[in-house]
Parts: C-alpha cells; sequence; structure tokens
C-alpha cells in the first residue's frame, strides 16, 4: 500500500524540500527484559538531500523497524530523528512530511486508478482543479494515463505497483519510503520496476529511503547502502566500495559470491592509494589492498570475488598443488560459465564470461589458478 504520511503538497514544478534525515542513536527494545537484545541497536544516520539510500541484510536485522521509525509507526526506545532540523518524533504518521510505499499494492478495490491516486489529495480538500492537475501529472510520469479509469483488479502486478508509487508520490513529500515494494513481482518484471523508480526519483529528485533484502535492488537503485545485521549498521558506503571493499567478512559475504582463503599478513606497505599487505595464497605471493584495520603478522581472510580468479589449463598436472587445481564442476549458463575447483587453499569458485566454446573447461581438467591482485581485498579474520 503506498500511504501518504504527510498533510502538505507542492504546486507542481515548484522546487521540493531539501530532505535532509539525521538518525542520531535511534534504538529499539520490544518487550522480553533488559537481557533481550534490541530490534535496533544505536542507529546513527545522515541521510542526504535527493539521496536514494538503501536499508539492506537478512530478515532480522532491522532495517524494516527502522523505516517503520523514520515513517512514525514504530516509537523509538531512545534516540532522536529530525527532518531539515525539525524533530519528527512529536509528529504522528500523518504529520510527517513523507510518504511510504508497502510490500502490498492493497489499492481500494471500488476506487479507479485515478481515484487511488487522488485518494490523499482529496483527504486534505485540495480544490478539484489542483488535484485533477496533480493526479494527470503523476499518472503521466508512471505512464499510467491510459488506465486511469480501470479499476484495481483490471491491472497487472506491475500497473498496480505503478499507481501505488503514483499515490504516494503525488503529495510531494520531502521523504518517500519504501518497505521491499517489488518483492510480489516476478524477476523481470523487478528490474524493469527498479529501473523506473530510479529514473523517476532521480527526476524528482525526492530523498528515498528504500528497504530489501535483495543485493541486485540495492546495488542498482542506490547511492549508497548501509548494511545491517543484528540491529546495528555494519557499513555505509556506495555500491562500488561495499562490493570492492567491503568493511567485514559479513558484508562481503552478503554482497554478491567470494571465495575467502585465511591466511597472514607478511607486510603492511604503506600508499597514496591505501594500504597493501603482502600475503601468501594459491601458492604465489601477492601485494593486495587491505583493510586499514589490519596490523602485520595477524590473522587475515583474503576475499577474492569469482570473476577476479583466473585460470589456465596445466595438462602436466596430475594432482592439487601449489597453484595448480583441479576442475570439480562446470556449468554453463549461457552468457558465462561458473567453474568450482579444488585447491590447497580449499574450494574455489570462478567465473569466467563469454568464453569461446573450446576455452569451457570440463571437469576433470587441472589448471592453474591465481587471481587479479588488485581486484582482491584483505580483510579482519572472523571468528
Amino acid at each position: 500500500m503506498a500511504t501518504a504520511l504527510s498533510t502538505t503538497s507542492k504546486t507542481i514544478g515548484t522546487e521540493l524540500p531539501s530532505g535532509s534525515l539525521h538518525l542520531d542513536n535511534l534504538v529499539k527494545q520490544y518487550p522480553g527484559g533488559a537481557s533481550a537484545e534490541p530490534a535496533v541497536a544505536g542507529i546513527n544516520l545522515d541521510i542526504l538531500p535527493g539521496e536514494f539510500l538503501t536499508l539492506l541484510g537478512p530478515s532480522g536485522c532491522g532495517k524494516t523497524t527502522t523505516l517503520r521509525m523514520i515513517a512514525g509507526f514504530e516509537t523509538p526506545s531512545a534516540g532522536k530523528l529530525t527532518l531539515d532540523g525539525e524533530d519528527m518524533l512529536e509528529l504522528t504518521p500523518d504529520k510527517r512530511p513523507m510518504a511510504m510505499v508497502f510490500q502490498s499494492y492493497a489499492l481500494f478495490p471500488h476506487m479507479s486508478v485515478f481515484d487511488n491516486v487522488a485518494y490523499g489529495l482529496r483527504l486534505q480538500k485540495f480544490p478539484k482543479k489542483r488535484v485533477e492537475e496533480e493526479v494527470n501529472f503523476a499518472l503521466t510520469s508512471m505512464s499510467l494515463t491510459k488506465l486511469a479509469d480501470r479499476a484495481p483488479n483490471q491491472l497487472s502486478g506491475g500497473q498496480q505497483q505503478r499507481v501505488a508509487l503514483a499515490r504516494a508520490m503525488v503529495m510531494k513529500p520531502k521523504v518517500l519510503l519504501f518497505d521491499e515494494p517489488l518483492s510480489n513481482l516476478d524477476a523481470k518484471l523487478r528490474v524493469q520496476m527498479r529501473t523506473e523508480i530510479r529514473a523517476l526519483q532521480h527526476k524528482l529528485g525526492i530523498t528515498s529511503v528504500y528497504v530489501t533484502h535483495d543485493q541486485d535492488e540495492a546495488m542498482s537503485l542506490s547511492d549508497r547502502i548501509v548494511v545491517m545485521r543484528q540491529g546495528r549498521i555494519e557499513q555505509v558506503a556506495t555500491p562500488e566500495v561495499v562490493y570492492r571493499q567491503p568493511a567485514s567478512v559479513f558484508v562481503a559475504d552478503f554482497i554478491g559470491r567470494a571465495n575467502f582463503i585465511d591466511t597472514s599478513i607478511g607486510e603492511l606497505i604503506p600508499g597514496a592509494e591505501g594500504t597493501r599487505a603482502s600475503v601468501h595464497a594459491l601458492g604465489a605471493s601477492y601485494a593486495v589492498p587491505a583493510h586499514d584495520a589490519l596490523q602485520a603478522n595477524s590473522h587475515v581472510c583474503l576475499m577474492v570475488r569469482p570473476e577476479s580468479v583466473l585460470l589456465s589449463a596445466a595438462p602436466e598436472a596430475v594432482e592439487v598443488s601449489g597453484n595448480q587445481g583441479r576442475v570439480l564442476k562446470s556449468v554453463f549458463y549461457g552468457a558465462w560459465v561458473e567453474y568450482e575447483i579444488e585447491t590447497m587453499a580449499g574450494n574455489v569458485t570462478a567465473v569466467s564470461y563469454d568464453p569461446a566454446p573450446g576455452d569451457i573447461l570440463q571437469a576433470g581438467t587441472f589448471v592453474q589458478v591465481s587471481f587479479e591482485q588488485d581486484r582482491a581485498w584483505l580483510l579482519p579474520a572472523e571468528d
């Protein structure tokens, strides 16, 4: 359901409010005694005006609870929440200049598309002409003009989601909140809808907070991603940084796929572009980019993404040793081939994109295994 939480609306074509959102040590402790772990354990976060920020994490990490506290549907146990310097905790959900798009469309079945989108404006007693102008603008933006007179049960899932989004956006909120809005759509439609959501949000410049457990959604939509775990923030960064330089093994494992190799640091090498560390892995020595928290001679975890693993034929090999491995599994996906390789460091996953037919390695083949050292990442080991 798309719910308008605000009592105010902006005129068509006027500049939207800045939408700077600040969360200061926000805590949510549900009943269960002081010893119970809080659902949200002290979130500190600055969300920039016009930014598309995604809260990402596994079920139970606190992302939806955080979103509901921003919206006003949950009352924080402690902390502060301000929007453009104004305290939001004193305001009920309907008084906050925000709008929310829920996982369920929950459109009014007895209303047309036009009337569903117009509902919030009429509730605020806007003049009829103003309602028509605002609704027509929203319908045009979401490519719904030709469907204005249809009932919700005459629409596809993607069309219903567009109506829900239009109903939220028509109120011109300072902040737009999304609670896993695409989870009910099929895979192809999710890709289409997230592209449309991002394009429209970018065009209107509305500060947006998006909750999902889908990594692809987070990577494709976000200016920044907040990765959460057990009520706490693990990392806040751009999609590229989260993927290439995760703050922890948990983040590296949750975002995309990765190989993890236990090793130790031989030497730290400071540089203008960041610290590197010398490590020995897969039968060879490398100098790889390293997390700032690492110390010389410490036990560490080397992260190598499957697409950074390099394979070459080793026809003379007869056993797994050093940098020599054996293909355990070769799976053809069309655009890429995925391999599982047995190595001295354990099984390693490798991906080869668009290989020529004669270059596809078969199970049982011995290979030399290495990786692109500039695209690896060294992390503190986790217990």
